[in-house]
């Protein structure tokens, strides 16, 4: 894909640090003048949501967020972020309302912990339209797949 002038909407929650997210972002990037949307929904508990505390999902997601988009930012990517609707699929939508994307980066945990995957989140991404949807799987327990965190 060229990359002069690419718009990427890339959609995290808890892997919204992974390293291999990073890197397939650079990738897709390039040496272009590229634009990045980075989403994480805020996503909370069953009982949190029941009883309307959404304020630490938000608090969480924003804390990811200004993590991840330093170490896009160190990549030299020119990098915005925004905390999304819980559910992933909205998140995008709602993105997709203001940010002209050419594609949509989505990443998740492996298959057997993702609730995303068992949701069909990257399927019915897919379903939304046109756009080409590729699909990062992280795995957060694994060390080296974590980004160092900027220095203070």
């Amino acid at each position: 894909m060229e990359a002069a002038g690419c718009k990427i909407l890339v959609v995290a929650n808890e892997t919204v640090q992974g390293r291999p997210l990073h890197e397939k972002v650079v990738e897709l990037a390039g040496e272009g003048d590229c634009e990045v949307l980075l989403v994480c929904p805020a996503l909370n508990s069953r009982i949190r949501h029941w009883f309307s505390d959404n304020d630490a999902a938000r608090v969480a997601a924003e804390d990811r967020l200004e993590s991840s988009l330093a170490a896009l930012s160190e990549a030299g990517l020119h990098a915005r972020g925004v905390v999304g609707d819980a559910d992933p699929v909205q998140a995008i939508a709602d993105a997709l309302r203001d940010f002209g994307a050419d594609q949509i980066v989505i990443s998740t945990h492996p298959p057997d912990r993702s609730h995303w995957l068992e949701k069909g989140v990257v399927e019915r991404a897919r379903a939304l339209g046109d756009l080409p949807v590729t699909h990062v799987v992280v795995d957060m327990t694994q060390e080296s797949q974590v980004v160092d965190p900027p220095a203070a």
